[in-house]
């Protein structure tokens, strides 16, 4: 595989809210970004449906989520996590499930990861 494509990780910071919880903020100061390369990003899915809103199917709209399988580079494990935002060709996705560590069998250290990012519009 190749792997020459490169994304910018977003990871929200935190803030207190007016019940004095901590929450994530997502603003430009409070963000932490990171470019991460040697990856290959590939075309995973494409699923077409009517958008929701307040429960209710709105037949008048398309939801349309797009995903790409993500692959690190072997001997990489990138800080990124499910609670991540992802930039990448312009976009904002987000990862969708876990990310996985594959495991060298001779060593049992991470040898790679795996996730897919996703976008929804609609």
């Amino acid at each position: 595989m190749f792997f020459y494509d490169s994304l910018v990780r977003v990871r929200a910071g935190t803030r207190t809210d007016r019940g004095g919880n901590e929450v994530p903020d997502w603003s430009a100061g409070a963000a932490n970004r990171l470019t991460i390369d040697r990856l290959n990003i590939q075309p995973a899915s494409q699923t077409e449906g009517t958008s929701t809103s307040s429960g209710a199917a709105d037949p008048t709209r398309d939801a349309v989520t797009t995903g790409w399988r993500v692959q690190s580079e072997e001997g990489t494990r990138p800080d990124i996590t499910a609670l991540d935002r992802l930039e990448w060709r312009g976009m904002t996705l987000e990862v969708q499930g876990e990310v996985a560590e594959w495991s060298d069998p001779l060593t049992g250290v991470v040898h790679h990861i795996e996730f897919t990012m996703v976008r929804a519009t609609g």
